[in-house]
């Protein structure tokens, strides 16, 4: 059974710092696409960042030059720098690793980040 774990959520104020990761049962993550995604209530679910296999990355335009996610294969686990904080990143975030070659998608089961003085 593969799973994925995230960690690192919490209380920060405005400003501050967290990182989070995802941490996976198997070697699932190493030739997948591997993203960070956030639930904010009375929003919907919103892609926060990805990297591919290849290393290439994407973000949402809410959170570039402030958020890093990078990934170690050798860990089977990826990460998400989030730095500049602000109380709109609160939210719930899930770890999602994509479907490959006809083999599902899988997805933790959140960390919540909450953003507040």
């Amino acid at each position: 059974q593969v799973q994925l774990v995230e960690s690192g959520g919490g209380l920060v104020q405005p400003g501050g710092s967290l990182r989070l990761s995802c941490a996976a049962s198997g070697n699932i993550i190493s030739r997948r696409t591997m993203g960070w995604y956030r639930l904010a209530p009375g929003k919907q679910r919103e892609l926060v960042a990805a990297i591919t296999s290849g290393g290439t990355t994407t973000y949402a335009d809410s959170v570039k030059g402030r958020f890093t996610i990078s990934r170690d294969n050798a860990k089977n686990t990826i990460y998400l720098q989030m730095n500049s904080l602000k109380p709109d990143d609160t939210a719930v975030y899930y770890c999602k690793a994509d479907s490959l070659s006809g083999i599902r998608a899988y997805w933790g089961q959140g960390t919540q980040v909450t953003v507040s003085s």
